[in-house]
């Protein structure tokens, strides 16, 4: 080792600097360099967490955004379809209605019309009354008295004779309601004279309609269900018409 130059004393003087750079370069060099790469480390390990719960929470966010979106779709499908609903029942409620106001003025002008048609043959009862009188005196040959002139006339316009309805003698009734037809508006003593023997033969739980009908010339139709009684003259002429062909 002298040959080479090297000494026991300087030989450890050099391992002793060695050990005390090696000691410098650990505490001054290698352990801050060590520090700083766990902490880098351990930032990069921390900034990977945080990504990661930063993706589950995008995409929690995400899940519950499309979850809420869908909810507000389906509510306003929901409340649009129920304001179509609202909005076609409100139509056909108001077109109801307008079709009753349509109806109810209807039968009110019908109803005004028949009364007010009514009201004229009423007034025409008289001049008919007149005439037939008339004719009935010529056919005769001799004058009516005012008596005799009342039993004709209440004979041929309300079908009663001696204070009964002709029509209805000898017949079984049964039913809720009747309907009957004059040729001229029938006075309330007429309507009360058949309205009482209607009754007495249907029961006095029935009704009893009248109506006016030209068409049948004189006479009265008696209709209760199905069962139609026709005495009319218009009736009566279409059967003699009938048995002279």
């Amino acid at each position: 080792m002298e040959g080479l130059g090297i000494t026991p004393g300087l030989l450890l003087l050099q391992i002793l600097s060695l050990l005390i750079v090696f000691v410098l370069l650990r505490k001054w060099l290698f352990a801050p360099l060590a520090n700083m790469l766990e902490k880098r480390r351990n930032t990069i390990a921390q900034g990977q967490e945080d990504a990661r719960v930063a993706a589950e929470a995008r995409a929690n966010a995400e899940q519950e955004a499309a979850k809420i979106i869908a909810e507000a779709l389906a509510k306003s499908a929901h409340i649009v379809n129920e304001a179509t609903d609202r909005a076609e029942q409100a139509v056909l409620e108001v077109k109801a209605e307008a079709e009753k106001e349509i109806v109810k003025e209807r039968e009110a002008t019908l109803a005004d019309v028949a009364e007010e048609r009514n009201r004229m043959l009423g007034d025409l009862r008289g001049q008919v009354a007149a005439l037939a009188i008339a004719a009935a005196q010529k056919l005769i040959g001799e004058a009516l008295d005012e008596k005799r002139q009342h039993v004709l006339l209440e004979g041929f316009f309300s079908g009663v004779k001696s204070g009964k309805v002709v029509v209805l003698e000898g017949e079984k009734l049964s039913g809720a309601s009747a309907e009957v037809t004059s040729a001229l508006p029938l006075t309330t003593g007429e309507q009360s004279v058949l309205k009482k023997d209607i009754l007495a033969k249907m029961g006095t739980q029935a009704t009893v309609a009248f109506r006016v009908d030209p068409a049948i010339l004189g006479g009265l139709v008696i209709k209760i269900g199905d069962k139609v009684l026709d005495d009319s003259v218009a009736s009566k002429l279409e059967g003699l018409r009938q048995s002279l062909r």
